[in-house]
């Protein structure tokens, strides 16, 4: 690759979306969320994966019924990969997204600081209509029926919307590269 006089920007947040396995809520969050983010013009400063608590299905494509429904509300769920939450990744993510209590149990067992533990978060805690509905659990749909992949979506996509407007409102700003200024006498 050669050198054109610009640098890339490197992205300045990185969050990744739990749930347990990595098949239906997270790919959910993650592709709701990347997909908002770039809508929102903040695709270039922001990472977005995620991961299971468990390593079941790891390697393993979405559940079927995530990429249906993803696909039947104008997401692609298709190239997910399953993968397990690795400890060391509390060092370079800024914000990790819970789907219910036992995920926020876990990860937070698992942080090696108290700065690390604050990083977690309920996804529900960015959507102002669930702080009111009594739980910030995201149900899991795995067991149930379409209608059940359909409200998980609907909930995810909800809290999704409550990250951006968060970071839209917390984010630095980007500094793009200056452009070499003219020599003196010369037009540009």
């Amino acid at each position: 690759m050669r050198f054109n006089g610009r640098m890339p920007l490197a992205p300045t947040y990185r969050i990744c979306v739990i749930c347990s396995g990595n098949i239906c809520r997270s790919p959910m969050g993650e592709v709701i969320l990347r997909s908002m983010l770039l809508s929102a013009g903040l695709g270039d400063r922001v990472v977005v994966d995620s991961a299971g608590t468990g390593g079941w299905h790891e390697g393993d494509g979405a559940d079927p019924r995530t990429v249906q429904t993803l696909r039947d509300h104008g997401y692609d769920g298709t190239h997910h990969r399953a993968r397990e939450f690795r400890r060391e990744w509390f060092s370079d993510r800024d914000l990790i997204v819970v789907a219910d209590e036992g995920h926020l149990r876990a990860l937070r067992d698992w942080a090696p600081d108290d700065h690390a533990s604050a990083k977690v978060r309920l996804l529900r805690e960015f959507d102002p209509t669930a702080v009111d509905s009594g739980s910030l659990e995201v149900d899991d749909p795995y067991f149930g029926d379409a209608e059940g992949f359909d409200h998980c979506l609907t909930v995810v996509e909800r809290a999704c919307r409550g990250i951006v407007t968060h970071l839209g409102a917390g984010l630095p700003e980007a500094s793009a590269p200056s452009a070499p200024s003219a020599p003196a006498g010369s037009r540009r």
